[in-house]
């Protein structure tokens, strides 16, 4: 691998930023050390994380996937860790097959660790702009371990929310109460919890509509996170009353990140949807003297 120019590109999903590394036929091993490397902002190319792009029939952890997905999306976090599921990077993902002119605008399936999630890439708005990109996230499960974040002399407490990957959602009066996010906020009791935690910390702008900050597990904090999002959306809607399973309507929230906006939607099955951009801005090859330096 290290003799070789391995193409890359950039993406991000409202500042959720990857780098995308193409592999239809998933030759290419990428080792925790790599994965950090080409993360790093200032030795590398920069990213929360790296999307691996692979066909499912090609790796052992989709194949059983291939006949609903042909693409994989193996993600890393930007300290090298496998993650299950990662929101903003199934939108990029799919822009990436997009961009590439391996699907079209419409429907497609993407395989994940948290399974298949169905995509829906919208066509180009009028001027040439991109269309968004709606992701159906699966359904939020809710644990009923009780939670408790910390940060300094504050604590709050955390619904625990699954998205495929594990949230505590912390509903505070302002977001600077939630630090710097450099580290993992504490949390307790550690059990509920033994591979770590995405955390959010959320405050209320109007009817249905939250701002949010968010330490993601293996990254710090990012500029979005959208399975965060979506936990945070479904969190603030039971502690509002609202449940769209009791109700037969859907419910819907507009969730400010760091870096734009996400429009979630739960739908009275639990399905919960997840609507916004994704933009590729950049690609080229990884110069072999520093991918050699880097896996050597």
């Amino acid at each position: 691998m290290s003799n070789e120019r391995i193409a890359f590109l950039k993406g991000h999903g409202t500042e959720n930023d990857f780098v995308i590394v193409p592999d239809p036929d998933g030759r290419l091993e990428l080792p925790a050390d790599l994965v950090a490397r080409l993360c790093d902002r200032r030795a590398g190319i920069g990213g929360d994380g790296v999307l691996h792009v692979v066909r499912s029939a090609a790796h052992p952890e989709a194949r059983a996937m291939a006949d609903e997905a042909e693409w994989f999306m193996d993600y890393r976090n930007g300290d090298g860790s496998i993650a299950e599921m990662c929101g903003n990077g199934v939108r990029v993902f799919a822009r990436y097959l997009q961009h590439a002119g391996l699907v079209g605008a419409g429907d497609l399936a993407v395989a994940t660790r948290a399974g298949v999630r169905r995509v829906h890439l919208a066509k180009d708005a009028a001027g040439g702009a991109a269309g968004d990109v709606t992701v159906v996230m699966g359904r939020a499960e809710l644990p009923e371990e009780q939670v408790t974040v910390t940060v300094g002399d504050r604590s709050w407490p955390a619904r625990n929310v699954n998205m495929g990957n594990p949230h505590a959602v912390a509903f505070v009066e302002d977001l600077g109460h939630a630090g710097d996010l450099y580290s993992a906020p504490p949390f307790s009791p550690a059990a509920v919890y033994p591979d770590g935690v995405n955390v959010e910390f959320v405050v209320d702008r109007g009817p249905r509509h939250v701002a949010m900050r968010v330490h993601e597990r293996g990254s710090g904090e990012t500029r979005s996170c959208g399975t965060g999002a979506c936990a945070v959306a479904v969190a603030t809607a039971r502690r509002d009353g609202a449940d769209p399973a009791v109700t037969g309507s859907p419910v819907t929230y507009t969730v400010d990140v760091l870096g734009g906006t996400l429009v979630i939607t739960e739908l009275p099955d639990g399905t919960v949807e997840m609507t916004g951009p994704a933009e590729i801005v950049a690609e080229g090859t990884l110069d072999p003297s520093w991918l050699r330096a880097a896996t050597a």
